[in-house]
């Protein structure tokens, strides 16, 4: 008779239990900065060595490639992935301020617009963690080493800079455990080195890391060469160090913000425009050319004809209104040619060299540009999800973490 009370009692808990309740699970986010879609898609072609990276593949459910949002660049990016919104929404619109709020970076949590996931977590009584993780200065983190800088060199950061921010006592706790983790700059060695510190020590119940190195090398030799390409497999070490200290039953998503091109050319439209006796207003920004009346509109078609002038495909108005509604009014948007970027007007030479031969900041549908998402762990089945998109992410990882999340709200 017992036995039966206390079975009616557990069906009829399972019956009202929040179903989040059930599926609560402990989450580590690794976001690799720059990390494109087809270093994953063509890792056999590119003969990577990354056995991590492979079998989260093959055990968990991968996306073909996520369609980012404007602009796709690294702090907007990621803010996008930890409140499900786009940048135009959660205001974090660059990786700077614009110059009429002083131009510097969006360092400070108070910039966001609407609550994260981190909020989630806490206002759910879970515990978090956070290692240079971009817009984290005063975050509601448990155990924070912000993405806070006085200097930087590639992908690392002083780590005096960092401090200043972080939880109290953490960075000296972590040199305590690990003596090589002081050195001056922190780069993806020591942030893993506090990644799995922290979960060892403090099993937090989501943790988000962004790991930079691949972006910072992809930027001075351009994505998918021998570099990068090692780079990655160091990357794929540093994953597989992680997958062994995270809890049991615990759940791994590899994210990132953006895909990566290179470009050897950048060609100054307007300055072509009027070479070409054309008249019109034509305003160039970096991965888009807009044409603001018929005009430029009229010429950019024409234009577009001749490979040497680097105009590559006219964007669709639907594209427009989904991804950059403010874009929609313009009389025609333009993406540059593969190799090439739109540069400023005042350039006093009518095609130039890049600054860097690697970049993104390109428009989110371009074609072959792509972050990725991989789910893997307790409870989530091998699966393959098609395209998806970013500012699904976060919705995502709530379900992990099994905890309300409304993105916007």
């Amino acid at each position: 008779m017992l036995r039966r009370s206390l079975l009616i009692a557990i069906a009829f808990y399972l019956c009202i239990a929040p179903a989040g309740a059930q599926a609560r699970r402990k989450l580590v986010v690794i976001s690799v900065d720059g990390l494109d879609a087809r270093y994953l898609r063509d890792r056999d072609t590119m003969g990577l060595k990354i056995p991590n990276i492979r079998r989260l593949l093959k055990e968990g459910a991968a996306a073909d490639g996520v369609i980012g949002v404007v602009p796709t660049v690294t702090w907007p990016s990621h803010t996008t992935l930890i409140t499900g919104v786009p940048p135009s929404e959660h205001g974090i619109l660059g990786n700077r301020r614009p110059r009429s709020e002083g131009g510097d970076y969006y360092w400070t949590y108070d910039l966001m617009k609407t609550r994260s996931l981190w909020q989630a977590a806490k206002d759910a009584g879970l515990k978090t963690a956070a290692i240079t993780w971009p817009v984290s200065v005063g975050a509601p983190v448990d155990y924070n080493l912000p993405e806070y800088f006085l200097a930087r060199r590639g992908g690392a950061m002083d780590l005096e800079g960092i401090r200043s921010k972080a939880t109290p006592g953490l960075v000296d706790e972590i040199a305590k455990e690990f003596p090589s983790f002081p050195q001056q700059w922190m780069d993806d060695r020591t942030r893993t080195l506090a990644t799995t510190y922290i979960l060892r020590k403090y099993q937090p119940d989501l943790l988000t890391l962004h790991l930079v190195d691949l972006d910072a090398e992809e930027h001075e030799v351009g994505p998918f060469t021998q570099a990068s390409k090692a780079i990655l497999e160091y990357t794929d070490q540093l994953i597989g160090d992680i997958m062994q200290a995270m809890p049991k039953d615990a759940v791994l998503a590899l994210v990132s913000d953006h895909g990566f091109a290179r470009v050897d050319k950048v060609i100054n439209l307007p300055m072509l425009m009027k070479q070409q006796g054309a008249t019109g207003k034509l305003m160039p920004m970096y991965g888009i050319a807009v044409a603001q009346d018929a005009e430029a509109s009229k010429w950019l078609e024409k234009a577009a004809k001749d490979p040497a002038n680097g105009i590559g495909r006219q964007i669709p108005k639907a594209e427009l209104e989904k991804l950059s509604p403010k874009l929609a009014s313009a009389a025609a948007v333009y993406e540059p040619a593969d190799g090439f970027l739109f540069g400023p007007e005042n350039s006093k030479e009518l095609i130039t060299k890049p600054h860097e031969v690697g970049v993104h900041g390109l428009w989110p549908l371009r074609r072959d540009y792509r972050s990725v998402y991989v789910l893997w762990g307790t409870g989530v089945n091998p699966e393959r999800l098609g395209e998806i998109e970013m500012t699904s992410i976060a919705g995502r990882f709530a379900k992990v973490l099994g905890v309300e999340f409304t993105p916007g709200r």
